[in-house]
């Protein structure tokens, strides 16, 4: 069974890490592999995490039956989180990034104003067990950055479109 510690001493972790495509290698369509460049950027500050593999499905009726007939179809792949801003990684090192600077340097922010082409790692560390990695390439979307009175600190939802299929692996 796959599960987190979050009580202290040896908790799991979920680790997210991201890269520009073109500072990364992926090979095949759909891709049989996908590794970061150097410069690929972890994601700090996850509070929560979502992955989402929904196939869409094609319905018809035909005369000759009472019940509906459906094939699946294409599949509408994303993840989505909640994460507390980081400056650094939210905004990135250069405020006017364009789309050829690291995934630095544009942070999540221009990442997804660049609408620059990612390369994504999903690491789920499991104490000690074998850890499950999905990979795959898309882009970011859904920044909303919000604060409050009651909740002073900024958090922002974010979701990555995945282009394609995933890609699960052992690490």
């Amino acid at each position: 069974m796959a599960y987190i510690n979050p009580g202290p001493g040896t908790a799991s972790q979920i680790v997210l890490k991201i890269d520009t495509v073109a500072s990364s290698t992926i090979t095949g369509d759909p891709p049989t592999a996908i590794s970061l460049g150097a410069s690929a950027l972890t994601v700090p500050a996850l509070q929560d995490i979502t992955v989402n593999a929904a196939n869409d499905v094609f319905t018809w009726s035909q005369l000759d039956t009472t019940a509906k007939q459906q094939v699946a179809t294409t599949s509408t792949n994303s993840m989505s989180m909640n994460l507390v801003v980081d400056d650094a990684t939210f905004f990135g090192t250069t405020l006017a990034s364009v789309q050829s600077d690291t995934v630095a340097a544009q942070g999540l922010l221009g990442l997804s104003r660049n609408k620059t082409f990612i390369a994504f790692t999903l690491k789920f560390v499991e104490n000690g067990a074998t850890d499950r990695v999905i990979k795959g390439r898309g882009y970011i979307t859904g920044l909303a950055p919000t604060v409050s009175a009651d909740a002073p600190v900024w958090v922002s939802p974010i979701t990555i479109t995945v282009t394609g299929e995933y890609l699960v692996a052992a690490s």
